[in-house]
Formats: C-alpha cells, sequence, structure tokens
C-alpha cells in the first residue's frame, strides 16, 4: 500500500529527503555525476571548493539514500568510482532545472541583495 507523503508536515520523511538533495554540497555532486560514473578526484575537480571531509561525507550520504552508487575496483592503487542509481537520476531533469534558474538570475539575485543591504546598513557578501 502506498504512503502519502506531504513534505509540509514536520514529522513527514520526505522532509529530510528535499532537505538532501536540496542542500549545496548534495546537489553539486549530483550535477557532478550526471554524465556517469566519476573517481573521488575527478568529482572534487568539479565540485569546486568541496574539502575531502565534505566530499567524503556528502557522498557516503548521498549512497545510504540510494542515489549513489560505489564501486571499488581491485588493483594497485585500488579505484572507486561514484555514479548516479537509477533513483539518483530520477532527482536530474528537477535538479537541471534548479541550476538553470539559479545561473539565468544569479544577477538579478545579487542586485536585491545590494538594495537589500543598501537599505538595511548591512555589509555585503554575508550569505
Amino acid at each position: 500500500m502506498a504512503k502519502d507523503y506531504d513534505v509540509m508536515g514536520e514529522g513527514c520523511p520526505s522532509r529530510s529527503s528535499l532537505a538532501r538533495i536540496a542542500s549545496k554540497w548534495p546537489a553539486l555532486v549530483i550535477l557532478a555525476l550526471r554524465e556517469g560514473p566519476l573517481r573521488f578526484t575527478q568529482v572534487q575537480a568539479v565540485v569546486e571548493g568541496i574539502s575531502n571531509k565534505v566530499l567524503t561525507a556528502t557522498l557516503r550520504t548521498l549512497e545510504r539514500d540510494g542515489l549513489v552508487a560505489r564501486e571499488a575496483f581491485p588493483g594497485v592503487p585500488a579505484r572507486v568510482e561514484y555514479s548516479l542509481t537509477p533513483l539518483g537520476r530520477s532527482v536530474l531533469e528537477p535538479m537541471a532545472a534548479l541550476r538553470a534558474w539559479a545561473e539565468a538570475h544569479a544577477g538579478e539575485v545579487l542586485e536585491a541583495r545590494a538594495a537589500y543591504d543598501a537599505r538595511h546598513g548591512e555589509r555585503a557578501g554575508q550569505d
């Protein structure tokens, strides 16, 4: 029997799923993996500014949630690749739409922030 989920409900498990994929690092890692499997260092090169520690934690969390698969290959040194699962691929379309919106409207958002900061006497750059 299918459950009804409502992300607006305080205790609804769909809320944590939304929070996970809408967070900065998980969203960027998902987008980085959209073209196919990548090694850890390749993901890190695509997702500029992410630390080893944060990338490791993000990949583990996405794997736990069933969005990313980790595959280890034998050898010296051992090789590990990360890829999106079918569930992970299912979030690419809405994620791409959010990326397109963010890139298309970045200038407007920056202008709005500057205007707000000017009105309220706050320092610019507080994100």
